[in-house]
């Protein structure tokens, strides 16, 4: 995807993130569909809005604190589903390693954001 002007750089990573969690989710069974799958796609969108919400106002810090909690969740939400094999081991990495990433990319706005 192409990144629009005045877009952040980790919503546009955490945009390509969503979309490839819906992909992966899209194939976890009927049965985690509503439960498990539906907490992770729930957190995609918070953060999603977090990261908008943060990136208009000037007090971000609590904003983007409340991301960082919501990163740690996807990615125990995701260990759990990982680990009751809902999700295979590749498309975990895969998507671990993104949160992973966007994580770092959060660290730094914090760090930006308290000078």
């Amino acid at each position: 995807m192409a990144m629009k002007q005045g877009q952040l750089k980790i919503q546009q990573k955490w945009e390509d993130m969503a979309g490839y969690a819906y992909v992966v989710l899209r194939h976890i069974p009927k049965s985690e569909r509503f439960t498990l799958g539906a907490e992770i796609r729930s957190g995609i969108w918070k953060g999603l809005r977090l990261i908008v919400k943060a990136n208009a106002v000037r007090d971000r810090l609590p904003m983007l604190y409340e991301l960082d909690a919501e990163i740690k969740t996807l990615l125990a939400l995701m260990r759990v589903a990982y680990g009751l094999k809902i999700m295979p081991s590749k498309k975990y990495e895969i998507l671990s390693g993104k949160l992973v990433e966007l994580g770092k990319m959060l660290g730094g706005w914090i760090k930006y954001s308290k000078t």
